[in-house]
């Protein structure tokens, strides 16, 4: 057995916990509380209006069996015989020892008087049948020995002309009676009275009769109100899951707390597609009012969040461009006990974490073609390292020469001259864009348009539309059947907006896709499971983008597959490969063209470009408004630098390709 706590070192005794105050009935849960409630209000409602049943079965029975005692007593005051025999014993009562306070019982009990009261008596089944003369003296009774005697009641009111229905106790019980009074043969003068009563038990039975026909009216009524009763209490635990009211109270109170207090929009939907519930961050994030009650057709959702909730038991999250935001959805069945509840879903801003990605990815890539350039440079350095070891001067000078002419990535862009792209950052992503192509097969090309005199300012919107472009015209020109696989990119900078071409070889874009090319969850490509949220984000995200800033992305040319070779597309005899390179024909097409207008991507004109290449020739002009493929005198810049011994280089802007566009 465990001992009790010592007491404080102070003395004091701890505080009392406070007193937890319980509901009364705690081993009765609110369904069973509620459902006895419920039936024991039916059976006082019930019983209550059986009451007002009987009292008023009452009351119309007495009116009813006095109805009919008025009727018997007024039939008998009216006959000649009664009103003239009734005269003679009040004018007999006048006279000193006359009328029949004085005459003999056995006169009365055989007198036409008492024969005719019990006759009508027994023929209408009545308690009495009395006749009175004026002064209330019995000239008919039941019972013989009251015969020469006054009423036990009032006749006051019946002698006085009136007729009157009442309800008393007599020497023969309660009873129900009804008094006429009895007029002297032609004329208006009260002689008498007819007084007919019914005995009260006739009531009651009659009134037993009838609340016993209304007794199974009031146990069916009774039973269809108990059952109501089960029946509400079963919709009401169906409504509240089962749920105490204790239990109810702090799922709303931690409903609040984790909806207000998580980074996640939550929507939630009932059986019929209305809005349940929606916090805060859901409606920013969507766009949406989403008052509750609101069906899920008119919360303005979409095609991407629609198609997400038409299916939420596939539990896969999918990528959405809502707007300037990038998020991830993702819906699910809620299901209780085997039952639907609805449909949740949960929506997770990605717009920060796709812009980091977009930038890692640049960064990849451009670690990726400076590997490829070390690698490279490694290699030309053993090769200057064997011909200089070797003692041939000469060759290992004209292997410098055509090192320079071909710039630092080879192959990867063809235009060396820095001032068509006169960003730094454009043209390290271009190179690396270049250096990918290249390891999958594509050469990726500069367009001879190319004119980009300003610095970019908005880098990341730039690497993200351009990223996409230049990957989907990568995949579709690797995937085509054309050869060579090649990718042309052409800027242009117009004041502070940058128009970008882009132009594959690919297999261009099948009809079927081209309506819904730019919508969300449409893609060209077989699915990535390892794609969060799959694909088809890349395009409406880079549309986006560019209206964003009231520019546009669009597919000018879909292309199509290539159509097979016949004998006269074969090239003639003896065409060189420079010739082949600088032909018409060579440019890129056939495959897909798209599009870019990015407005205010670019500088000013009066803020001084980042990055400037230097100037190979000193001049005291600006050469950032000089066209590629003339310096300052005129000449081809690729030519300065050079010795007459040197080869040439052919300027790519001497016969520029054309695009497209």
């Amino acid at each position: 057995m465990k001992s009790a706590p010592p007491p404080p070192a102070d003395g004091r005794r701890p505080p009392a916990a406070p007193h937890r105050r319980t509901r009364p009935w705690p081993w009765l849960r609110l369904r069973t509380r509620t459902l006895l409630l419920q039936c024991a209000v039916v059976t006082l409602v019930v019983c209550t209006a059986f009451g007002a049943f009987a009292h008023d079965s009452e009351q119309r029975l007495t009116r009813e069996y006095q109805q009919r005692a008025l009727a018997v007593a007024r039939t008998l005051a009216g006959e000649a015989d009664i009103r003239a025999a009734v005269a003679r014993w009040s004018d007999a009562a006048d006279r000193p020892g006359g009328g029949a306070a004085h005459a003999s019982r056995a006169t009365l009990v055989n007198g036409a008087l008492n024969s005719r009261a019990e006759t009508v008596r027994r023929r209408t089944d009545a308690l009495f049948v009395v006749l009175t003369d004026d002064r209330g003296i019995r000239l008919s009774h039941p019972d013989a020995a009251e015969l020469g005697r006054r009423v036990s009641t009032d006749p006051s009111a019946a002698l006085s002309g009136h007729e009157e229905l009442a309800r008393h106790r007599a020497h023969l019980g309660e009873e129900v009676v009804a008094k006429v009074p009895v007029r002297a043969p032609g004329s208006r003068r009260v002689v008498g009275e007819a007084n007919v009563g019914v005995s009260a038990a006739s009531v009651h039975a009659e009134q037993t009769r009838v609340l016993l026909s209304g007794l199974g009216w009031l146990v069916a009524a009774l039973l269809v109100g108990l059952a109501a009763s089960v029946l509400l209490a079963r919709r009401w635990k169906r409504l509240t899951l089962g749920l105490e009211p204790e239990e109810l109270a702090t799922l709303v109170q931690e409903q609040e707390a984790v909806l207000h207090g998580i980074g996640e929009g939550v929507l939630a939907l009932d059986t019929r597609d209305r809005v349940t519930v929606a916090n805060d961050e859901v409606r920013t994030l969507l766009g949406i009012e989403a008052v509750p009650g609101t069906p899920v057709r008119e919360l303005g959702l979409t095609p991407r969040v629609r198609s997400v909730l038409r299916e939420p038991d596939a539990g896969r999250a999918a990528m959405a461009v809502v707007g300037e935001r990038v998020l991830v959805v993702s819906a699910r069945t809620v299901r209780r006990e085997g039952r639907r509840l609805g449909t949740l879903l949960t929506v997770r801003d990605r717009t920060a974490v796709e812009s980091l990605t977009r930038q890692l990815d640049a960064v990849r890539t451009m670690s990726a073609a400076l590997r490829a350039q070390r690698h490279e440079f490694a290699n030309r350095l053993h090769v200057l390292s064997g011909l200089v070891h070797s003692d041939r001067p000469e060759q290992a000078a004209g292997y410098l020469d055509s090192l320079l002419v071909s710039g630092p990535l080879g192959e990867t862009l063809p235009d060396p001259d820095p001032r068509a792209v006169r960003d730094a950052s454009l043209r390290a992503f271009l190179s690396a864009k270049a250096a990918a192509a290249r390891e999958r097969g594509v050469t990726l090309v500069v367009g001879g348009g190319t004119w980009v005199p300003r610095a970019v300012t908005a880098p990341v919107d730039v690497t993200t539309v351009l990223g996409n472009l230049v990957d989907n015209a990568v995949d579709a020109a690797q995937a085509g059947r054309r050869t060579p696989r090649r990718v042309e990119v052409e800027l242009i900078g117009v004041d502070d907006a940058l128009l970008a071409t882009l132009a594959d070889s690919g297999d261009g874009v099948a009809a079927t896709r081209r309506h819904d090319l730019f919508d969300e969850g449409a893609s060209t490509k077989e699915p990535d499971a390892d794609a969060l949220g799959g694909r088809g984000v890349g395009l409406p995200l880079a549309r986006q983008i560019a209206r964003a800033r009231g520019g546009d992305l669009r597919l000018t040319a879909p292309g199509a597959p290539p159509a097979p070779a016949g004998p006269s597309e074969e090239a003639p005899p003896g065409t060189t490969a420079a010739a082949a390179d600088s032909a018409p024909d060579d440019r890129v097409t056939g495959g897909a063209v798209f599009v870019a207008r990015l407005p205010g991507v670019l500088a000013s004109a009066d803020e001084p470009p980042r990055d400037e290449a230097p100037d190979e020739t000193p001049s005291d002009e600006d050469p950032t408004d000089e066209p590629p493929g003339e310096g300052p005198t005129g000449e081809d810049p690729a030519r300065e630098g050079r010795t007459d011994d040197a080869p040439p280089r052919e300027s790519p802007t001497d016969d520029p390709p054309e695009h497209p566009v």
